[in-house]
């Protein structure tokens, strides 16, 4: 539900393809918004407030952001649960799922925080199991991944204690309500067995790849573009920024279907389209 990892994805796509086979990547779910979090006091004004604040970060990062938010997104947790219940069913199933979720905020303007309407916006991802997905998202296992995802979140790293210059979201550690810290989303923590690299908030792509080269297996060179075709085959939804990183060729293709957004449209594979909640 965080604006800045939504704007992110860009650059996240182009690195997990670069790295494809040669890093094991994992997320964890840092709970931006807590379900014992104090209710606002004027639901209206808190979720006008949060609109311009994702229209602000949408204008760095160029990502869609709802014509209208129906509302402040209440818990985090519901969404955490679903994708993280997701990943055993494999890594297509678990991006797709993540990527509906983000959208039900960022596209739709209807937050996914609620169990129902987290399985609702999931409802038709390919090769998904939806029975399993209820079953092992309610599961005291997948609970405690997340808990540990939370409480992992909270024990940032030194190095991003401070403000790191050079974005518009420096990413320096949030102060939690319990007086500690939270890394800021998106942070990425590059580890070997001996060694890390954090960058945090808002990158370029080099930022990451430099990380990646300092520590990791070679080097993290951009992916050769991709048709516009292959793309929506292999992604089943592109953002603007998305297709102008990731793909070379006319566009769009042949089926792709628009959704527009306040910020641009979002493109969907015609398959996608046919059960995703945003499609016309």
């Amino acid at each position: 539900m965080c604006p800045w990892a939504w704007g992110s994805e860009p650059v996240f796509r182009a690195l997990r393809a670069a790295l494809a086979g040669r890093v094991r990547w994992r997320r964890a779910y840092a709970i931006l918004f807590d379900h014992d979090d104090d209710p606002p006091p004027d639901p209206a004004a808190e979720t006008a407030w949060y609109a311009r604040y994702v229209e602000e970060i949408s204008s760095h990062t160029r990502a869609p952001r709802a014509v209208r938010l129906s509302r402040m997104p209440a818990d985090s947790w519901p969404a955490s649960l679903v994708a993280k219940a997701a990943e055993p069913q494999g890594p297509e199933v678990a991006e797709r799922v993540l990527r509906r979720l983000r959208e039900s905020v960022f596209v739709l303007g209807e937050p996914a925080d609620t169990t129902e309407l987290a399985l609702a916006a999931v409802r038709g991802v390919p090769d998904l199991d939806p029975r399993r997905l209820a079953v092992d998202a309610a599961s005291g296992a997948v609970l405690e991944q997340v808990r540990a995802d939370r409480l992992e979140a909270r024990r940032p790293v030194a190095d991003v204690l401070s403000a790191q210059g050079g974005s518009p979201h420096p990413g320096a550690a949030k102060e939690t309500a319990e007086g500690g810290h939270r890394y800021a989303l998106p942070t990425l923590l590059v580890r070997t067995a001996g060694e890390y690299r954090v960058v945090p908030g808002w990158r370029p792509y080099e930022a990451y790849a430099a990380a990646v080269e300092e520590v990791g297996p070679g080097p993290a060179v951009a992916p050769a573009p991709l048709t516009p075709a292959d793309a929506l085959e292999r992604y089943r939804s592109l953002t603007d920024p998305e297709r102008a990183l990731l793909t070379e060729g006319h566009w769009p293709p042949l089926g792709a279907v628009r959704v527009d957004t306040a910020n641009g449209p979002l493109w969907l594979h015609p398959d996608e389209a046919a059960t995703h909640p945003a499609a016309p």
